[in-house]
């Protein structure tokens, strides 16, 4: 059973309307936004302003964490100064990990209850142990026992209930059964709402967070294709946790909650950024507005089936192809960058682009440029290195090429558009390559491709790459809905033409859902089309095309392929966004290390604010920063913490020294 109605336009999943408060959840309901306070839940009129700030943004549900049932009383307060500020139809969260007893009051208070399976009435101290089926039998009784008090009491206050599980804190029980794997964290979900329909109670809200898109992914997709064996249709709350701040949080926030909600999947998000909360609203926002303006109904599906596996990363296997500067994609190579540039700033010697140290760890491996006449052509002697991409005009023949091929030097790509009746043409700009050691990047459209298949297999496939078309007024995907959707449907076509030519992701006008001058909505779009695409494996080259500042395009694109996890190119930081558990001022802390570490390409380091998702987010993470106690920080080697309780004012030195004890410093040039 698919986890989704298509691959190729967004259908939204169906799902039963949750009401959370007022405020309806799923169903025909619009996607909604919320975020989370970052103060101490105990410091009831600062939570109240934060929740006030919050809603006065656009906020439409406000979470407040509740670590112990001292803070959990406090929501009434807070329930009541925030209702009588005007604001008593925005709904309040408990957000409850620990203590069930927290939960219990907390329900008295609030109009939803998220906890957390793998930390609810449960623990999680990394042991090893074989558990026989009467084990796990006992383990789920007792899961029953401790759970179903809270569900009897939402059921009878009209209360829901998120279960919200966190990649970085399965249980000992699930991991030692299914592993750190978005299995387990379904696995984890579904004890949880078995024991909650089995009291009748279905005003549920289920989320799969990990701070890997690409796990996030997985673990959503994977869930909602389970429920649906079991004929469950709950509503899902998106976000991407430890998302980390800036650019970097804002790109893999939208890698991930975009990706589902392109697929139809999503009825609430969260976009979780080391920043005053009152930031993530307009991010948020403007993924759910593109979201839902490719909302479709009832549109018949494609020809092409998709061999893609929506719950496994598997990169598509690629033909190697060789290029100029010593390029090569293929199999074990990352995807390349493409910067669009024009002729004009690539032959001017004093061009950003010309110079290594602006651009030093992020290259513009390619430099597209639009060559729409001979004299293009000729002025080509004057380019400086890295190998060219020349975006070919329709008037532009072989002749013109042939007689300006020692313009061309070995390894440049020529990119133009074939149509179904241009067989002849293709051939003949494919030998014109060939011969003179160049590269034909051919925009056809997937449905094209196969009039043209006898040709592509005769002209094998290290003479090409491919794309979509990428110019002009119409988008290319018109009749599927989203441009992710088109290029799933290229990389069907050249696989039923038994091709394994490279695939350029282009960020173009033509493929954005709502093109924009603002650099937010560019970086949303491009995470969107590039992201989404690389997560499922396809993806070669990329290109932003949509900013005209060409090294801030690279950089853009650089960050987008760190951000899906595909080439890393910086230092990684995983950050969580801050609550009333937090043991140290995140924002300032997280920017303090970056500046003394962000030079360590390769690294990845965790900054977590407290003990509850910590070690697990940090499991693939190099090293780590977690706040142990007040004023303490706990440092950690992988999921190992090696340092207990070190002063906070000792903890960036000591975090240093541990780098450097592993082997995996280097001095700052």
């Amino acid at each position: 059973m698919s986890y989704c109605v298509s691959r190729f336009h967004t259908v939204r999943r169906r799902t039963v309307e949750v009401k959370v408060g007022s405020v309806g959840v799923g169903g025909d309901n619009p996607i909604r936004v919320q975020s989370m306070t970052t103060s101490d839940t105990q410091d009831i009129a600062a939570t109240v302003r934060q929740s006030i700030a919050l809603a006065e943004v656009g906020c439409e549900i406000v979470r407040i964490t509740a670590p112990n049932v001292a803070a959990a009383k406090c929501l009434k307060d807070i329930r009541a100064r925030f209702t009588a500020a005007g604001f008593g139809h925005i709904p309040l969260v408990a957000d409850i990990h620990f203590l069930p007893s927290a939960a219990m009051e907390a329900v008295e208070h609030v109009e939803k209850v998220r906890v957390n399976p793998g930390n609810y009435a449960d623990k999680k101290k990394f042991a090893v142990k074989e558990y026989t089926d009467a084990d796990y039998e006992r383990e789920l009784q007792r899961l029953h026992e401790a759970f179903s008090p809270l569900v009897l009491r939402a059921k009878t206050l009209g209360r829901s209930l998120r279960i919200g599980t966190n990649h970085g804190s399965l249980s000992d029980r699930i991991m030692n059964r299914y592993g750190d794997t978005p299995l387990g964290m379904v696995e984890s979900a579904l004890e949880f709402l078995r024991i909650a329909e089995s009291h009748g109670f279905r005003q549920l809200i289920l989320s799969m967070k990990a701070s890997n898109p690409k796990v996030m992914i997985q673990a959503y997709r994977l869930l909602v294709q389970r429920m649906a064996q079991e004929a469950m249709h709950y509503p899902l709350h998106l976000g991407v946790t430890e998302a980390g701040d800036g650019e970097d949080g804002r790109i893999k926030s939208a890698i991930g909650i975009g990706s589902l909600l392109l697929d139809g999947l999503g009825d609430t998000i969260r976009v979780s950024l080391t920043e005053d909360s009152v930031y993530e609203i307009p991010v948020a926002q403007a993924i759910a507005t593109k979201a839902m303006s490719l909302w479709a109904e009832g549109r018949d599906e494609p020809p092409l089936a998709d061999s893609i596996d929506p719950y496994h990363f598997v990169r598509r296997e690629t033909a190697t192809v060789h290029l100029a500067d010593k390029i090569t994609v293929g199999p074990e190579q990352p995807p390349r960058v493409i910067t669009r540039t024009t002729l004009a700033e690539l032959t001017n010697p004093q061009s950003a682009l010309r110079h290594p140290q602006l651009l030093k760890d992020t290259p513009a491996e390619g430099l597209l440029v639009p060559i729409t006449s001979t004299a293009d052509l000729a002025a080509l002697k004057s380019a400086g290195p890295s190998f060219l991409v020349l975006e070919l005009a329709p008037a532009l023949t072989i002749a013109n090429l042939k007689a300006h091929a020692a313009t061309l030097p070995a390894g440049t790509v020529l990119l133009r558009g074939f149509a179904p009746a241009e067989a002849a043409a293709l051939t003949a700009f494919a030998q014109f390559a060939r011969e003179h050691q160049l590269t034909l990047a051919a925009e056809i459209a997937p449905a094209d491709l196969a009039a043209l298949a006898d040709t592509l297999r005769q002209l094998g496939d290290t003479a090409f790459i491919f794309t979509l078309p990428g110019t002009g007024a119409a988008r290319p995907d018109s009749s599927h809905g989203h441009a992710t959707g088109a290029y799933r449907l290229l990389a069907e076509a050249l696989r039923r033409i038994g091709s394994r030519a490279p695939i350029w992701i282009r960020n173009t006008p033509a493929t954005a859902v709502r093109p924009g001058a603002d650099f937010l909505s560019k970086l949303l779009e491009a995470s969107f089309l590039t992201g989404g695409l690389l997560c499922d494996g396809l993806g070669d080259f990329v290109s932003i095309e949509t900013e005209s500042d060409s090294v801030r395009a690279t950089k853009l694109a650089y960050n987008i392929l760190q951000g899906a996890g595909a080439r890393i190119s910086k230092t990684e930081f995983v950050a969580c966004p801050s609550c009333g558990r937090t043991l140290f001022d995140l924002q300032t802390t997280t920017q303090r290390i970056r500046a003394q570490t962000g030079h360590l390409k390769g690294v990845k380091l965790a900054i977590m604010g407290c003990i509850v998702n910590g070690p697990g987010e940090m499991a693939d993470a190099d090293f780590g920063y977690v706040g142990g106690a007040p004023g303490k920080i706990n440092l950690y080697v992988g999921k190992n913490c090696v340092q207990y309780n070190v002063p906070q004012a000792e903890a960036d030195a000591r975090l240093i020294a541990l780098i450097k004890e592993h082997g995996r410093w280097t001095e700052p040039t």
